[in-house]
């Protein structure tokens, strides 16, 4: 696909699934699974660490997939492709079950509470 850039990535339904398909393989990826496991056991039902472990974590394993796809490779390149991701999921079933496996809560908690890079 294209190369990391300020252009907009453009993927159809097809394009999408198969993305969010290797995003979600990346997060199952044995030391990512690890990861993941450290960052939800920092928690202590604190939303600040929520954002500072958890969301740090999704973040870095989803970059390392998306940029492969044209996506740029921080937290703005994730946010698009959750956005892309939503965008076909009404057409598609199976990518509303794919995306409904992460990206709800860190798009969420990703646009609600982290300020703008910078």
């Amino acid at each position: 696909m294209a190369s990391a850039s300020s252009q907009p990535v453009t993927m159809n339904a097809k394009q999408a699934k198969v993305v969010l398909a290797k995003v979600i393989q990346a997060f199952l990826a044995p030391e990512n699974a690890v990861q993941m496991d450290e960052a939800w056991g920092n928690l202590c039902n604190d939303i600040g660490k929520m954002l500072q472990f958890v969301l740090l974590v999704a973040t870095q394993i989803q970059q390392e997939v998306i940029k492969a796809y044209g996506f740029s490779c921080n937290r703005e390149g994730v946010l698009k492709f959750s956005h892309l991701v939503k965008s076909y999921e009404a057409q598609d079933p199976e990518i509303a079950s794919l995306k409904a496996l992460f990206l709800p809560p860190m798009v969420t908690l990703e646009a609600a509470w982290l300020p703008p890079e910078g």
